[in-house]
């Protein structure tokens, strides 16, 4: 992991709710970042908000060594980076966490994710388009605007199911019915999701009744990104025993089946 003050390349709003931000790294290479993982980011170099804020990886860009993120502009934290100009510093520290994993000989894998959880899943997608594993992302939210980087995903050969709470398509009945034809289409031996415990539910079930390969990112709020804190702590099941862990440590990817939702 590295403390970095990475210089701002852009950040600018790509709709009424969610910014884009890409940072140059120098000192080390973002070869070293995986799908997965996250930053912990320090939004403006004053004393309030003091606490950092985690966000997770949109894009690594190894060519031009580069890190890109997306983020929902919600709390007092991400309001003041919306603020933040081309040129300025950014104090980050990362990557942190652990990462997804692909099936061995993976034929395909499906992308469930809600909102700005597409952010952390798409790190994946690309990452599946390199390896050339065939890739699908439902994609829910709100509105059609908030719908976020379909055309990038599908510029990378993902395909994409955009669904919306707006005309309805966003049901988890719905939901569930598309999915199930994909995997049943498309030979999908993998599922992701991010995002929406009500998805996270859905995509558990599924991934349970068709035997599949299943991971989760979790969404948590957390102090030190150290483990020091315990403020990001979740259940899970592990055989016959229920125990606690550090979303920081031992995630934030995790089987799905072992997450008690």
């Amino acid at each position: 992991m590295n403390l970095t003050n990475a210089e701002i390349l852009s950040n600018q709003p790509i709709s009424e709710r969610y910014c884009h931000m890409e940072i140059a790294i120098t000192g080390w290479s973002v070869a070293d970042v995986k799908p997965g993982q996250f930053f912990h980011i320090r939004t403006i170099d004053a004393y309030s908000p003091l606490l950092r804020r985690p966000f997770s990886i949109y894009r690594i860009n190894e060519e031009d060594n580069t890190l890109e993120f997306l983020y929902l502009v919600k709390g007092v934290g991400t309001k003041v980076m919306a603020k933040r100009m081309p040129k300025e510093h950014l104090d980050i520290f990362g990557p942190l966490g652990n990462t997804f994993t692909f099936r061995e000989g993976s034929s395909g894998i499906l992308l469930i994710a809600r909102g700005v959880g597409i952010a952390t899943l798409s790190a994946l997608a690309f990452d599946a388009g390199k390896k050339g594993i065939p890739c699908y992302a439902i994609l829910s939210a709100r509105t059609k605007d908030d719908i976020l980087i379909e055309k990038e995903l599908t510029a990378a050969g993902i395909k994409t199911f955009p669904v919306t709470d707006e005309d309805g398509s966003s049901d988890p009945l719905l939901v569930r019915k598309l999915a199930e034809e994909i995997i049943k289409m498309q030979q999908i031996d993998s599922v992701y999701t991010c995002g929406s415990r009500r998805l996270a539910i859905l995509t558990k079930d599924i991934g349970e009744q068709h035997q599949l390969f299943a991971e989760i990112a979790l969404e948590e709020n957390m102090g030190c990104a150290m483990g020091a804190c315990y403020a990001c702590v979740c259940d899970i099941q592990d055989e016959d025993e229920i125990r606690s862990i550090r979303v920081c440590q031992e995630g934030p990817v995790l089987p799905l089946k072992k997450v008690i939702l």
